[in-house]
Order: C-alpha cells, then structure tokens, then sequence
C-alpha cells in the first residue's frame, strides 16, 4: 500500500477521527496526536479528532476529544498502532465510512479499508514521520507539535533508541525531528520520571522476581499487592523492562491480576515470544508481547511454555 492512498482519503473527508489501543502508551499517543496534528495544520477546514480512554501520565503529551456518535456519520477512521480490533480503545471506530489501519505490529487481524502495516518498523510514530515526508509534496505540513509527539512516541517504543527494533531509518527520522521546537529534556522527565509508590513497587519486584535455570523469569502482582502499593493495573507498564537488566534473564513474564482477568506482560532478551503470547489471547512482537490468563492457576502453563523457548534459544 501507497502512503498517497492515505492522503487520496484524508482529502477525500471533511471529519476525521483517529483512535489508538487500550491501555496506551507513548507510541500509541504520539502516533495518534502526531497524526492529528499533522491533518490539522496541512487541513485547517477539516474537523480532526483523537479518541479513547484517558491515560494520566500522558496527558503531558494531549488529551482526548469527547464526541457523540453522530459525529462518526461519514467520516474517515484512522486506527494507530493498534493490531486487533478487540483492542481499539472506543469500539465505536467501526461507524465511520471507511477505515484505515496504521501499525507495525504483526498483521494477524486485516481490518479497514486500507492497511498500511510495516513491521520492520519501530514504531507506530516513525511511520507517521515517513508519511509526512513521502507525502509532503502532496500538502502535508509538520509543526513542533507534532514532531514532539512523534519523537516522543519513537522514544518509548524503542527503550531510548535501546531496543533491536532501533535502525538506521530509526535515528535518522530522530535527528530530523529533533530540528523542530520542542522540549526534548521535558519529554524523557515526564515520560522516565518515577513516583514513590512506583519506585516502591519496583523495590518489591526485584525482591520477589523469580528466575529458573533456563533464564524465565517471573512475577506476580495480585489485586491484594496492587492496592498495598496504591498501583492501578494500567501504571504498572512502567515497570516491565526492569528484569531485562537482570544478568542471566533471557524472558520474563509480569502477571498482573485485574478484575476480571490476569494480565501478562511478556519481554524478552532475544528468544521469539510472541507466539507464546498468541496461546494465551494476545500477540505482539517478538521480543515484546501482551497475553491474558483467567486463573493464577494458568500462571504454570505459560512459564512451561516460555521456558521451551529459552532452551531451544542459542
């Protein structure tokens, strides 16, 4: 797919309403923002929108528009970063005239009326960079604001430019956006910066991780701990990189027990667990997966499985 077809439909609408996935992170809003305020200042007649629930420690970056149903009557969708439609946050993206997937996760669920999916990408918000600049000739126009919240979204999605997923492409769309005004130092304080309930909880984790012979490594956190640390389920992303800088941790598992279901965290420091993520109702990539578990007693299954992976990894 061509990124003029993307810019064949944003012409084509008067309204446009972009939504990303649940339970966000910096990729997904600043893809999401990113492109907003992209269409805004290339389209200032048009009528722009961005959806879905409200993450706290990312209002820094934008805060969601409220809008009725009516609003969605022939209107183009935009998805962001976003692999499964169980996973668009606001299920009611599905009301618009015609859709469009933006993501570089693995293409297992081929929804929308145009895909644009690249999963060499590292990010969702690189990709929104690389339409700008493909299809600036074609009227699309950067402003700070939306450089900022697409380096932020680059930022989170690759560690700090840390993580495999970080190319050559990767540090050279950086270095162009780092050109436009913006508080890069700002940025990594609000997204790194870490409260005392969140540097006691990952105290407790480092106290409690567990790690077999093969490298799998573990923690649970249940509702009971949750509400001893004062932590909703949501902010304990913030912690799921820690236990990758264990010396001898290949991958790593963070179960966190929600209301009605436990959540898991998946990571890895090079063994392919994804599709162990995909046994268990989620999927992602390879190195970096989510998955879901209903009874703590499913908590054994899934480490048999992630230490499968680790002994066959050379």
């Amino acid at each position: 797919m061509s990124t003029s077809e993307i810019v064949k439909r944003i012409n084509k609408y008067g309204t446009i309403i972009i939504h990303r996935h649940v339970r966000p992170d910096p990729d997904a809003y600043g893809s999401q923002n990113g492109l907003a305020e992209i269409i805004k200042a290339s389209y200032p007649d048009k009528f722009v929108y961005v959806v879905g629930e409200e993450e706290e420690w990312l209002k820094y970056f934008a805060e969601m528009d409220q809008i009725d149903d009516e609003v969605y009557r022939d209107a183009l969708v935009i998805v962001c970063d976003t692999a499964n439609q169980e996973r668009v946050s606001d299920q009611r993206y599905n009301l618009g005239k015609e859709i469009i997937k933006i993501d570089h996760h693995p293409n297992h669920d081929k929804y929308g009326d145009v895909l644009w999916v690249d999963t060499d990408a590292s990010s969702t918000s690189e990709m929104i960079y690389r339409l700008f600049e493909k299809e600036q000739s074609n009227g699309l126009v950067m402003n700070d604001k939306a450089a900022s919240l697409l380096y932020a979204g680059i930022v989170g999605d690759t560690g700090r430019f840390l993580f495999p997923s970080t190319s050559n492409e990767t540090f050279e769309i950086a270095s162009k956006l780092v050109t436009y005004q913006f508080d890069r130092t700002e940025i990594y304080r609000q997204m790194y910066s870490t409260s005392l309930k969140m540097a006691r909880l990952k105290g407790y984790v480092l106290q409690h991780v567990e790690v077999s012979k093969t490298g799998v490594s573990y923690v649970k956190l249940t509702k009971e701990i949750l509400k001893q640390f004062d932590v909703t389920p949501n902010e304990t992303s913030a912690i799921v990189g820690i236990l990758g800088e264990i010396e001898g941790i290949k991958a790593w598992a963070i179960f966190v027990e929600e209301e009605d279901v436990i959540r898991v965290r998946l990571r890895s420091n090079g063994p392919i667990i994804n599709q162990v993520a995909q046994k268990y109702e989620g999927g992602g990539h390879p190195l970096a997966s989510g998955a879901k578990i209903h009874q703590w007693d499913e908590v054994e299954s899934l480490l048999a499985d992630l230490q499968e992976v680790c002994e066959s990894f050379s």
